[in-house]
């Protein structure tokens, strides 16, 4: 084992979007079962702490491959792509627009039904644009455009957040 390995290598898993969750957490589970700190405790500090840096490693790579932006975004890296989404907000002005449109529904609903509506509409875009990602970068190999299909993703994302908020200020109404 390198603890300076990617991710997969890490893992024990194939390198690509498609991830199956339950083979992640397996492979999680069964590294996290080697390198736990409590399997040390008879070895002293030194080998705790080493165990320790392993845990924390090993739940990192978990953490970021169990969700689909952070593994898209990872894979981007590795393929020397950072998604750069602080500093690259560059968005096609289709995109844009959608994303304006879809501010003003929200602003504008007045019931939850509407609000719903409008989750649906955008969970639906949510789920193709995921669906272009996994061929992008497991079928086409282009990161590039990957990359920019995860930043127009984490701007849905921060949508459906604000759709979520809202529904939930309809249900505590009732």
């Amino acid at each position: 084992m390198n603890i300076d390995a990617d991710d997969f290598t890490l893992l024990g898993l194939h390198k690509g979007f498609a991830l199956e969750r339950s083979q992640l957490d397996a492979a999680w589970k069964a590294l996290q079962a080697r390198v736990h700190p409590d399997r040390f405790a008879a070895e002293g500090g030194a080998a705790q702490r080493l165990a320790m840096q392993w845990a924390v490693r090993v739940n990192e790579a978990h953490q970021r491959l169990k969700d689909p932006l952070k593994r898209a975004a990872y894979l981007c890296e590795l393929a020397g792509v950072p998604v750069q989404s602080e500093s690259n907000t560059a968005m096609p002005g289709a995109f844009l627009m959608q994303q304006m449109q879809w501010r003003e529904a929200l602003e504008e609903a007045d019931t939850a039904a509407e609000v719903e509506t409008l989750s649906d509409e955008v969970q639906l875009d949510r789920k193709a644009r995921i669906a272009r990602v996994t061929r992008l970068l497991d079928v086409d190999a282009n990161p590039t455009q990957a990359a920019q299909e995860v930043r127009a993703l984490m701007f849905i994302d921060r949508l459906l957040e604000e759709i979520d908020a809202r529904l939930e200020r309809y249900e505590d109404a009732i």
